[in-house]
């Protein structure tokens, strides 16, 4: 793999706006083109931080590799002064951040998945986490409760309502109802991955699909499929709060989801955003289905209520924004609080990183990953330019 692959530099001037999930209001002006950034991992919403005024660096990746400082750098094709290391939900790929000598931010997705990861970011000056419930999770001896934030999930700034008549490039499907006039495809559409590593979906799904021959499940874009759905429907394996939330609603559909934790009912009304069911609970969700396609106007208001919290807080550039704001707020700290964890750097190895990272290599048969591991156990990370499986 190329050092260059999926590497893009942008650099750009714009305004800074609040977003309330941050606890922090000041706002001062972005350093242009001295402040510059180097995003690995998952894109997620840093694709809108050229409107909030960085130097940017992005770098993503599919095969397992490792990286250090001298990697980072390089990729970068600068010394940056904010390192983002973004959850791919793989085993940790950048190493010895505990001692970089810049402003470190760890951002958590997958956090009901990879319980690690509050081990982990103790090596940070800062770690965004998506659950709210597990916030506290990564409240630690190294990393402070004021420097773990909840940035909730969000709908990409494109994924918007189809215009009048935009035909979705979707064909097919169930009308039973007599509803063809509405342009739409399915009574009921969940849009995901269904299979044997998701019992809990495949099981919920198929007996739901009983009850209900106008449910259609399938895999691929939501772009192109939601808007194909009278009622969209959203499972959560894992009691996660999940992107697709707000990509639906992002979408202008009309949704029913389960009625979980993590600050779901913080951002939206029951019976006004969206339609709420007991987790995995058939009945309760038929129930919900069917009472929103008996009623067309219900289905209508709800979809531009849900529509219209999306537009006025959870878009991917409001997420920006609001991490420029907390950065914001730290920056005149910055040599500071670097300092105070470069200092500490061999305490948080031993109490926080050495054991995720024997784990891992105990468990990996690519000797270069163990290698890397091992020795970012024992502080060692630049002695091979990169590794990987």
């Amino acid at each position: 793999m190329s050092n260059r692959e999926n590497l893009f530099h942008i650099c750009t001037f714009g305004n800074l706006s609040r977003m309330p999930f941050f606890p922090f209001t000041a706002m001062g002006p972005c350093g242009m083109l001295t402040r510059k950034l180097l995003w690995i991992g998952n894109p997620f919403f840093s694709r809108c931080l050229d409107s909030c005024g960085w130097q940017t660096a992005f770098y993503n990746f599919t095969e397992m590799q490792t990286f250090g400082w001298s990697d980072l750098t390089a990729l970068a094709g600068f010394e940056p002064d904010v390192v983002v290391v973004a959850d791919k939900s793989m085993p940790p790929f950048v190493l010895g951040m505990e001692d970089f000598p810049c402003l470190t931010v760890f951002y958590s997705v997958d956090s009901h998945i990879h319980s690690w990861f509050p081990l982990y970011a103790q090596g940070f000056d800062l770690c965004l986490v998506s659950l709210k419930d597990h916030v506290s999770h990564f409240h630690g001896p190294f990393l402070t409760e004021e420097r773990v934030i909840w940035s909730p999930p969000y709908a990409p700034d494109t994924a918007r309502p189809k215009a009048a008549g935009e035909d979705s490039g979707v064909s097919g499907g169930n009308q039973a109802d007599g509803h063809a006039e509405d342009g739409k495809t399915w009574d009921c559409l969940f849009v995901g991955t269904v299979n044997e590593n998701l019992p809990k979906r495949t099981a919920f799904l198929k007996a739901l699909s009983g009850k209900m021959p106008g449910l259609h499940a399938q895999s691929g874009s939501f772009f192109e499929l939601f808007p194909k759905g009278r009622v969209l429907l959203n499972q959560c394996e894992h009691g996660d709060l999940n992107f697709r939330v707000f990509e639906a609603l992002g979408m202008g559909g009309c949704l029913v989801t389960p009625r979980i934790g993590h600050g779901l009912t913080d951002i939206f009304t029951e019976g006004v955003h969206l339609a709420l069911y007991e987790p995995n609970d058939v009945d309760d969700a038929f129930r919900q289905i069917q009472d929103l396609l008996r009623s067309p106007e219900i289905r209508a208001s709800m979809a531009r209520a849900g529509l219209a919290v999306i537009d006025a807080e959870h878009r991917a550039h409001h997420r920006a924004s609001a991490f420029t704001s907390v950065l914001n707020s730290l920056w005149k700290d910055r040599a500071a609080i670097v300092a105070a964890r470069r200092s500490k750097a061999a305490a948080i190895r031993e109490t926080c990183l050495k054991l995720p990272y024997l784990l891992w290599a105990y468990q990996t048969d690519a000797p270069v990953l163990k290698e890397a591991w091992l020795n970012a156990a024992k502080g060692v990370t630049e002695t091979r330019k990169n590794g990987s499986a």
